[in-house]
């Protein structure tokens, strides 16, 4: 399994060698570390742990490839690794998440904290790693600035069967037109997919992000808005699967909301916005407001 680690104060090889071996389980002698320094005819090629070190300029100061061979047992996940090496070394790891923006970072702290970072790597602007933002407060980092990450909230893998199920059936009954980008099909499916989003990380408490953007919550209204259109637009067998998709994720929205006289829609639209056609789920709000 490999392991890609960026940490904020510069190690010693056998720092961390003893970090790896202690958090991978193995003795310090099956791990074998090198930086650009170390003549390859020496490394230990035999070894259970493997790591390549590098230093990098910026916020972070190196970089460790990491390879644990299939014999290594157990083999943590990122996340677990990052934690331990962070608590063991005594220093701020960070370690890519699963969303797509590539500035998308986890922050492993050695008292035990995990929060979601903003990592700039370098370009022909910026030729340095640059930590632009953090969720939570971290003493070595008092420099950047501690904010919420929006970005990564809309790229979440959040589940939706029921709009899985709709899009499968429409590949089967309409296949050309689910297959090809603005057909009423297609639209409906994204959208679908969109507003299943929204009720399902409402239902789970908001999890796991724990909150959410008020930019994100109104498009996912403007979503639905788009499901009440092209309903019309539809083949009838579409458009009745459609609705049978559409009544249990608006049950769930209601159940999971309050009515409210407007005041919601004009914190995301602005007083300006009249439009007659927006849907009633947009005189519902969720208690409390997640952001």
């Amino acid at each position: 399994m490999t392991y890609n680690l960026l940490t904020v104060e510069p190690l010693a090889l056998d720092a961390v060698t003893t970090a790896l071996a202690q958090c991978l389980h193995v003795r310090v002698q099956e791990v074998d570390v090198a930086d650009e320094d170390t003549d390859q005819e020496l490394r230990n090629w035999d070894a259970l742990v493997f790591c390549d070190m590098a230093p990098v300029p910026g916020d972070v100061s190196t970089s460790l490839d990491i390879y644990a061979q299939e014999s290594v047992e157990p083999q943590p996940p990122e996340r677990d690794l990052a934690s331990a090496f962070a608590r063991t070394a005594g220093t701020v790891v960070l370690f890519p998440a699963e969303e797509a923006p590539p500035s998308a970072y986890w922050l492993a702290t050695e008292d035990g904290l995990v929060t979601r970072a903003r990592l700039y790597e370098p370009d022909d602007e910026e030729p340095r790693f640059r930590i632009d933002r953090i969720e939570a407060p971290v003493a070595r980092l008092s420099h950047v600035t501690v904010a919420r990450i929006p970005e990564v909230v809309s790229e979440l893998k959040i589940a939706t069967p029921l709009a899985d199920a709709f899009a499968e059936h429409l590949h089967h009954m309409h296949p050309e037109e689910a297959s090809t980008p603005g057909t009423p099909i297609w639209r409906a499916s994204n959208s679908l997919g969109a507003w299943e989003k929204l009720v399902r990380q409402m239902e789970a408490g908001w999890a796991p992000s724990g909150w959410y953007p008020p930019a994100l919550f109104r498009q996912r209204l403007e979503s639905r808005d788009k499901l009440e259109h092209v309903h019309r637009q539809l083949p009838e067998n579409a458009s009745a699967l459609l609705q049978n998709a559409l009544e249990p994720l608006d049950a769930l929205f209601t159940q999971l909301t309050v009515e409210d006289p407007g005041l919601l829609r004009k914190e995301l639209t602005g007083p300006e916005d009249t439009a007659s056609e927006h849907g009633w789920w947009w005189n519902r709000r969720p208690e409390p407001l997640p952001w």
